[in-house]
C-alpha cells in the first residue's frame, strides 16, 4: 500500500514497558493486517514508551487497537517537542481546521496528564493544563464524561535513579483508543479451567495470534497444542483452531492435576471446556494424539497460520541438586544467528528473545510461506551450516542440566570417600 507521506496522519503510540523486543513486530504486523505499512517516516525508540506513528486514517487506528497488547493507547498528535515552548510552538502550528471539530462550545472535554518516570503534584498538572489556554477550548469540562479526552504526556527518560527535572520529550494530543491490555487479566491461565506446567502465558499468547496476523475464518493449528493457551488466543480474534500433541492424557483432560491442592483433573477439564469458558467453543474444530516429528497431514494447503511453543525438553521432572550459582555457569548462553531455522518457503520476519532467567531465554521466530513446496525443497532444512550447530530440544536440555549431572557426579564421588 503505498501513500504519500502527506496523507498520512501522526498518531502518537503509548506502550506498556514489557516484552519490549515483540512490540515492534506487533505493531508492524497488525498495520500490514489492516492495509498499512511500516515506513521509515516513523520516529521509533524501540525501547521508549512513545513512538510515533505515520498511519493513513483514524479508522486504521482504532483497528490496530482492536488488536494489539503491547501498546496501551493512541492519540491523534497534535504537538510534541523537547521542552514547553517547542510543544507550544508545534501546537500554534497545527493546522485549525483539524482542531475546531473538537473545540466547538456545544462539546465536553478534560485534559489528563500521563508522566513517564516521573509523579506530579496536583498543583504541577494544574499548572500545566492552564499554560495551554492559548488553545481555543470552548467547550464546557467534564472530568466524569467527556466527549473529547485530550493528553499531556510527558516522558523523564528510562533511568529511576537520575529523574531529571524537565522531561526530554513532550507531547500532546486527541485520545482515540485504547489497546487490549485488559484481555490479560480476563485470560488469565490463574482463571483457566485447565492448565499445565508450560501452559502459555495469556500475553503472549495473544502477542503471537498477532504477530501471526490471525484473522477472522483464518483455520490456526498448533502442533503441540498442550492446553490449549494458543488456540485461544487465536479463536478471540475469530479464527478456528486446531492441534496435536503427543500426550495423550493432555489431549483428553487425563491424568494428575497442574493445580496445587488438586491431585487429579476434574472430568471436564480439557482443550474444549478452556474454549467454552469464554465462549468459543464454535472455533474448535479438534485436537488430535499425534507425534510432530512424522506428518499425519495430506499435502496441500491447510492452514492459514502455525502458531506454536515447541518443547525444550525440561518438561519432565528432575533431581533438585546444584546451586544457582552452578546452574548460571554451566548453561552460559550459546545463541548464533546460524542456528534460526530456515527454509526456502519460507522468509524470517521477526526474531524476538524473551529472557527466562539470567541464563536461559527463548525466542519467538515468526516467518511468512512465501513460495509454495517442491519436491527439491524436500531436505533443503538438513544444511550443513544451518543444521549441525543446532540439535533440537535435546541441544536446550544438555546444556541447561548440564551443571546438574556435574554436581550429582561430585557428590556421589564424595560419598564415596
Amino acid at each position: 500500500m503505498a501513500l504519500a507521506a502527506a496523507a498520512l496522519q501522526r498518531y502518537l503510540l503509548l506502550l506498556a514497558q514489557e516484552h519490549l523486543e515483540f512490540r515492534l513486530p506487533e505493531i508492524t504486523s497488525l498495520l500490514s493486517l489492516y492495509g498499512g505499512q511500516f515506513s521509515g517516516e516513523q520516529e521509533i525508540r524501540v525501547n521508549s514508551p512513545f513512538w510515533i506513528l505515520n498511519i493513513p486514517s483514524e479508522e486504521m487506528a482504532r483497528g490496530l487497537m482492536k488488536r494489539t497488547v503491547c501498546a496501551k493507547s493512541i492519540f491523534e498528535l497534535w504537538g510534541h517537542g523537547r521542552s514547553a515552548g517547542e510543544l507550544y510552538a508545534s501546537l500554534k502550528n497545527y493546522p485549525m481546521d483539524k482542531m475546531l471539530p473538537y473545540l466547538q462550545s456545544d462539546s465536553t472535554y478534560k485534559v489528563h496528564i500521563h508522566t513517564f518516570n516521573k509523579t506530579l503534584t496536583q498543583a504541577q498538572k494544574i499548572k500545566k493544563i492552564d499554560a495551554l489556554e492559548f488553545l481555543p477550548f470552548k467547550g464546557k469540562v467534564n472530568l466524569k464524561k467527556p466527549e473529547h479526552i485530550f493528553w499531556i504526556l510527558e516522558d523523564y527518560g528510562m533511568d529511576p535513579n537520575n529523574v531529571p527535572e524537565e522531561p526530554f520529550h513532550l507531547y500532546f494530543g486527541r485520545w482515540i483508543a485504547d489497546g487490549q491490555r485488559e484481555l490479560i487479566e480476563s485470560y488469565s491461565v490463574k482463571k483457566r479451567h485447565f492448565i499445565g506446567n508450560t501452559s502459555m502465558d495469556a500475553c503472549l499468547s495473544f502477542i503471537m495470534a498477532n504477530h501471526g496476523r490471525v484473522k477472522p475464518n483464518d483455520v490456526v493449528y498448533d502442533p503441540f497444542v498442550g492446553t490449549g493457551g494458543l488456540l485461544i488466543s487465536s479463536a478471540h480474534f475469530g479464527a478456528y483452531v486446531c492441534g496435536t500433541d503427543i500426550d495423550y492424557n493432555t489431549i483428553h483432560g487425563l491424568g494428575k492435576a497442574s493445580r496445587k491442592n488438586q491431585k487429579w483433573r476434574g472430568p471436564d477439564e480439557n482443550i474444549r471446556a478452556n474454549l467454552r469458558q469464554y465462549g468459543l467453543e464454535k472455533y474448535y474444530l479438534d485436537a488430535l494424539v499425534s507425534d510432530s516429528s512424522r506428518s499425519i497431514w495430506r499435502k496441500g494447503m491447510l492452514f492459514d497460520a502455525i502458531i506454536t511453543d515447541p518443547p525444550y525438553g525440561i518438561r519432565e521432572a528432575t533431581r533438585r541438586t546444584g546451586s544457582q550459582k552452578e546452574t548460571v555457569k554451566s548453561a552460559e548462553r550459546r545463541y548464533t544467528e546460524e542456528i534460526i531455522p530456515c527454509h526456502p518457503c519460507l522468509k524470517l520476519i521477526s526474531n524476538c528473545e524473551q529472557m527466562l532467567s539470567s541464563h536461559t531465554s527463548r525466542r519467538l521466530i515468526t516467518m511468512e510461506k512465501v513460495k509454495e513446496f517442491k519436491d527439491q525443497d524436500q531436505n533443503s532444512y538438513l544444511l550443513d551450516g544451518q543444521y549441525m550447530p543446532y540439535r533440537g530440544h535435546n541441544s536446550f536440555r544438555e546444556k541447561y542440566f548440564s551443571g546438574v549431572t556435574k554436581r550429582i557426579a561430585k557428590e556421589e564421588k564424595d560419598n564415596q570417600k
